[in-house]
């Protein structure tokens, strides 16, 4: 089941992609998924979005972590970090992190990167109130290059409704 964000958010979607429902798409943590069609060898890369309410110091960090963790038991193959790396400032901190995955369609293995970015929006008048927005790029490693910009430039357009 598609959830919601426990915020409201803006999103502007790159030129050749286009919205598709989480649940019609199989990804049912999402409360929202961008398609780039067409599909690439049997593989379509895709844009989700999701996030959550969160306590603590390390949000970021631990969002991550658990994300490396859900990826590595939904996966049939594996699920490995390769890069992790703090953006932002302390005002709107952020982490990203880029993760070879392997996987199996028809019973084939694919190897798919995922570029995920995590944000932090945290209430002005009250700071212990914090929400990660996990955003997520998810493509074969042949479509990396030309997918990546549109997906910094989606990232960068993300604001509060």
């Amino acid at each position: 089941m598609a959830t919601q964000l426990p915020v409201p958010l803006e999103l502007d979607l790159p030129e050749g992609w286009t919205s598709a429902p989480p649940d019609e798409v199989d990804a049912p943590g999402a409360a929202f998924v961008a398609l780039h069609l067409p599909s690439s060898d049997g593989f379509t890369a895709n844009i989700t979005v999701s996030g959550s309410m969160r306590t603590g110091d390390n949000v970021l960090e631990e969002t991550a972590e658990e994300s490396l963790e859900r990826l590595a038991s939904a996966t049939a193959g594996t699920a490995e970090l390769r890069e992790r790396q703090v953006l932002g400032s302390d005002d709107a901190p952020g982490l990203m992190q880029l993760v070879d995955l392997t996987t199996t369609i028809d019973n084939q293995p694919l190897k798919l990167i995922q570029f995920q970015v995590y944000l932090l929006l945290r209430d002005v008048s009250d700071p212990e109130k914090q929400v990660v927005v996990e955003l997520m790029l998810t493509c074969k490693e042949s479509q990396f290059d030309t997918v990546l910009p549109d997906f910094q430039t989606f990232v960068s357009n993300i604001r509060p409704a």
